[in-house]
């Protein structure tokens, strides 16, 4: 057994937690085994682009109509309960350790090709009121993980934008629109986007714009949770 394997089993004993989901006991883990196997998982085969359900794994409608400026999509958890409740619990509880479990999944789903990771910035606003970056946090994990360097002050929010959770989907990309300044040269890079959920794929799509603008010669979308076209998403 491996010097961490014994590592977790007596920090199991010694510092047991209840599970974040349910109360049950979970050891050293934030989720029992049981929450852990009940978390929804993307349906079937999807876009290679933007994660979608997609008959065979091909590119999508949507995409083949409107190509986003992202060229892949990788994400861990289709969003809906529970995942939806751990990141609220991660963006509002200020329950940190959620940023690592959403890391280590998003790990486990398989790693995409990049050279540099970049979190999905906040407004200053947004910031000061919440006090951190929920996807700098799950990116701070990914990087240490993978040692790919983090650039968290690479892309700024310049606007000050309404939530998009607020907003129908049809209108989330207007609101995220120049919404992005760049302030590095990704010449010859290829970028991975890293963010908590995509829902419309907005956010995503205005970022990767602005990054392309800057050099970047391909950008990727890796999220914990993607929202699945049809279904309620926050």
């Amino acid at each position: 057994m491996s010097i961490s394997a014994v590592a977790g089993k007596l920090a199991a004993l010694l510092l047991p937690q209840d599970c974040l989901l349910c109360g049950d006991g979970a050891g050293a883990e934030l989720l029992c085994a049981e929450c852990q196997a009940d978390l929804p998982r993307l349906p079937g085969e999807g876009c290679p682009r933007c994660a979608q359900p997609s008959p065979g794994g091909a590119v999508c409608g949507a995409c083949l109509r409107h190509p986003p400026a992202f060229d892949a999509t990788r994400a861990a958890f289709r969003y809906g309960f529970p995942v939806d409740r751990l990141v609220q619990l991660l963006k509002f509880g200020h329950r940190l350790p959620v940023a690592d479990f959403l890391a280590r999944s998003m790990l486990a789903a398989g790693r995409p090709a990049g050279d540099c990771l970049v979190p999905v910035p906040l407004s200053r606003r947004r910031l000061a009121e919440r006090g951190f970056n929920q996807a700098l946090e799950i990116a701070r994990r990914l990087a240490r993980e993978t040692g790919l360097p983090l650039m968290p002050r690479a892309c700024l929010r310049s606007l000050d934008t309404p939530p998009q959770s607020a907003l129908p989907w049809k209108a989330r990309r207007a609101n995220v629109r120049r919404a992005f300044e760049c302030q590095a040269d990704f010449s010859g890079r290829s970028v991975i986007l890293v963010d908590d959920v995509m829902t419309s794929g907005a956010t995503l799509d205005e970022l990767a714009t602005v990054v392309r603008l800057h050099g970047a010669s391909g950008v990727t979308c890796w999220v914990a949770a993607r929202a699945v076209r049809g279904e309620p998403a926050a």
